[in-house]
């Protein structure tokens, strides 16, 4: 089938005793290609680093996460550009911001989100978006860079219909994890992905985190792995009122595009 997994925190301990099984599951089931998702400099190393035993097959993004900027300094996006230079790397992020938690102060989130927007724009690259809490600050700070911005996907999007639209608007790719496959806090996500223009649309796991609930059988440890991208696929079809096939496809397609990869 082909499926592209454009977010997964594969260098997350809970791999760290099967990592390399965990990639040749997902493989076996269509996952083709994966991206690492870089969320500070030590992590986006170790994505970068763990991409070359797999290459054509795991790619990584270089970035930081919100909670993570109270920790950057002025070697940050040198860091980030001399990582970002290399092949395998294939966006800036995860970055953004997020007001909920606040492990970072606002601030500090926002300056550097700032700076990480602007290493996207110089090196053309596009950025694997965080968001939450933080909607109309975010698009603000986005919409300085609207003509520079090569490309921009909102990861994880989980957001209501008007921040899907304005995102939508801007042109912007909207990531769905199996956050849409739970009936408890997802269900108006199944309906807004009625909304999504296929040609937007992307998907991913977000692997550790957001086990697809609905799982059967269930995951044995509950932890996520990139090989149930092929259930969120199904689940984001039946909402979406398309076929697996066409939604598979289209995804694909609109990953390799976006991350400028090929599948070989």
């Amino acid at each position: 089938m082909n499926l592209v997994d454009i977010g997964l925190n594969l260098m997350h301990k809970s791999y760290d005793k099967d990592r390399e099984e965990v990639v040749e599951r997902a493989v076996k089931a269509g996952v083709s290609n994966m991206i690492i998702t870089g969320t500070n400099i030590n992590s986006s190393n170790k994505a970068l680093h763990y991409t070359k035993k797999y290459p054509g097959i795991l790619y990584s993004t270089a970035g930081v996460h919100p909670h993570d900027t109270h920790k950057c300094n002025l070697e940050t996006i040198n860091s980030l550009k001399s990582l970002a230079l290399c092949k395998e790397v294939v966006a800036i992020g995860e970055c953004g911001l997020d007001f909920n938690r606040n492990f970072s102060p606002r601030n500090v989130q926002e300056k550097w989100f700032d700076s990480q927007i602007q290493l996207a724009c110089e090196l053309d690259m596009p950025l694997f978006l965080h968001e939450r809490d933080a909607h109309e600050r975010f698009l603000a700070i986005l919409s300085n860079y609207n003509k520079s911005i090569k490309k921009a996907v909102v990861h994880c999007f989980t957001g209501s219909a008007n921040e899907l639209d304005k995102y939508l608007s801007n042109g912007y790719y909207i990531g769905v994890t199996g956050w849409i496959c739970d009936k408890r806090r997802g269900m108006h996500l199944r309906e807004l992905v009625k909304r999504i223009p296929t040609e937007k649309l992307m998907i991913e796991t977000d692997a550790p985190f957001l086990t697809p609930r609905d799982l059967v059988p269930k995951s044995y440890n509950g932890r996520n792995e990139p090989v149930f991208l092929t259930h969120i696929l199904k689940t984001v079809a039946e909402c979406a009122g398309k076929s697996y096939e066409e939604i598979a496809k289209t995804t694909r397609d609109n990953s390799y595009k976006f991350f400028g990869i090929d599948f070989k």
